[in-house]
């Protein structure tokens, strides 16, 4: 197994520490991974699709003015923001630039901020039946430039209106994550 230094552990902590829940629900999810990251459980997939079952993906939701990014997974079959599963070793910003490339031929014009939320799900789909805990950044996009997308992965790309997203398919914490981005917006 792969174990991760305890400067990444560390680091990956501040990360979810990092973050300020919205929610009774948010709070839990938070507390939940924090209890994880102390138990020294391997954090990262190291086996597709689902060893170990539980494991740590960076969301990067590009947001332009009112309106988010979201792909048509192939696997998941649902609308998710884009992002990925943090390596061994990676810190979970990293992830996201990597991921950026990967998926939207995307370089990133930015610092990575602290993420706004975090999620635990279980996942649905082709590869139904593990843990994603998730951290969910924040990117300025825009929706009026041309996308490349991994084609392998998604069967479209689309900007959606936060009031349009379609959260009955969607990301299960999606409505929530778009309601604390409005009010942080205010």
């Amino acid at each position: 197994m792969c174990a991760l230094s305890s400067s990444v552990r560390d680091a990956i902590r501040a990360e979810v520490c990092s973050i300020e829940p919205c929610d009774a629900l948010e709070r839990a999810h938070r507390d939940d991974a924090l209890a994880w990251i102390d138990s020294g459980a391997q954090l990262c997939r190291i086996h597709k699709p689902a060893t170990p079952p539980k494991h740590l993906v960076s969301y990067f939701v590009l947001v332009d003015q009112d309106h988010v990014l979201l792909v048509d997974h192939k696997k998941a079959l649902l609308w998710l923001p884009t992002g990925g599963h943090v390596e061994p070793g990676e810190h979970p910003r990293v992830t996201v630039v990597r991921e950026l490339a990967e998926e939207l031929g995307l370089a990133l014009t930015e610092d990575v901020s602290a993420p706004l939320m975090l999620t635990v799900a279980e996942t649905v789909g082709i590869t139904a039946g593990h843990t994603d805990v998730s951290l969910w950044y924040v990117l300025k996009g825009d929706r009026h430039a041309p996308l490349e997308f991994d084609t392998e992965e998604f069967y479209s790309v689309r900007w959606f209106h936060f009031d349009e997203a379609p959260t009955s398919r969607s990301e299960p914490h999606l409505a929530r994550f778009l309601g604390k981005l409005a009010l942080l917006r205010k």
